[in-house]
């Protein structure tokens, strides 16, 4: 007489072999992918030693996947052992404001407040001569917080309408504007590559520039395609997004953190500053494709919605007004690029 297991061992065992244990094994792929490349990215030494480290992590990792989905434990030990070593390496690479630092990042800015005055330190003001080349300038400028009238968005695109790079500029009733700007920090002959800035290959900055600089360099100097849009928020809303990028600063400052493409770049700074002031924001695939964030700022109510966003597209574009523009004046400059607004 054959013994018939109890239906509820059977069902425990399918969804063992056909749930569970591909679901591990998955998951086990995933850190493999994952440990291999950061290994490869940020492994010490020369080139290939660690293509050999990426690549005998792989072959752990695909051991360990097979020995899970044909219960061969034995092959699932080295996994068990190394998997642990990576994760602990990883969590050990920490970031530093203590490196050989290209001129236009090799300092952060940081805000004092003295009543109603935002005092900022190492504001960047270059005269870019090249792409590459500037005339480098830092200044202390101070700021009335009660004469704080307007937020702009800007986006500067390179590589089609998805890639971008995203950024606020802060109007007041002098003229004046500075703009805050969240970027990859390059040491001395980096290069930005964006698979690599996911393995913790340089820290986050919050550049604030004037806009000489930090548009004039992109429309002028990188030939991208710069976009303006004037975000409609209330004053004390406005004085709030800029202590925000102020306060970001300052903890940058004292506690560095990496940039990352996905997780850490510069609209989702934009964004979570933004949700500190809208409760409501959520994610959204346009945050992790920057090149569409002025799209989902207005659907989220933040720009002019008297026109469709079409219009405001086509009215956005200011790189042939920022060539165009008096650079003798922050102001000016300034004035110069809003001419059609």
């Amino acid at each position: 007489m054959r013994f018939d297991p109890e239906p509820s061992m059977r069902v425990s065992s399918m969804l063992l072999r056909h749930v569970a244990l591909p679901v591990v094994a998955l998951a086990l792929a995933c850190f493999g992918v994952w440990g291999a490349l950061a290994l490869f990215f940020r492994a010490g030494g020369w080139q290939e030693g660690r293509v050999v480290l990426a690549a005998a992590f792989g072959l752990v990792t695909l051991a360990a996947v097979r020995g899970v989905l044909t219960l061969r434990w034995r092959e699932i030990a080295p996994a068990l052992v190394l998997f642990p070593l990576v994760f602990l390496w990883w969590e050990g690479i920490a970031p530093s404001n203590h490196r050989d630092w290209v001129a236009d990042v090799s300092r952060l800015p940081t805000v004092r407040l003295d009543g109603e005055r935002a005092v900022v330190e190492n504001v960047r003001n270059f005269k870019w001569t090249s792409d590459t080349q500037a005339d480098p300038h830092w200044e202390t400028r101070a700021y009335d917080l009660d004469a704080l009238e307007s937020v702009d968005l800007l986006a500067s695109y390179w590589a089609g309408e998805t890639i971008a790079h995203t950024f606020l500029s802060f109007g007041f009733s002098d003229g004046r504007r500075l703009a805050w700007s969240a970027e990859l920090r390059r040491s001395a002959g980096q290069t930005y590559k964006t698979l690599e800035s996911l393995f913790k290959l340089s820290e986050l900055i919050i550049v604030a520039g004037d806009e000489r600089d930090v548009i004039g360099v992109r429309a002028n100097a990188r030939e991208e395609d710069v976009r303006l849009y004037r975000l409609r928020l209330p004053k004390e809303m406005a004085r709030k997004l800029f202590l925000s990028y102020a306060q970001e600063a300052n903890e940058l400052a004292e506690r560095p953190r990496w940039y990352n493409t996905l997780t850490n770049n510069c609209t989702t700074t934009i964004f979570e500053l933004a949700r500190m002031l809208d409760p409501g924001a959520h994610y959204d695939w346009r945050v992790l494709l920057p090149g569409h964030f002025p799209q989902y700022a207005y659907d989220r109510g933040a720009l002019d919605a008297s026109a469709p966003f079409e219009v405001l597209q086509a009215r956005s574009h200011i790189s042939g007004l920022a060539k165009a523009a008096d650079f003798s004046s922050s102001v000016a400059f300034s004035q110069g690029i809003r001419v059609s607004r």
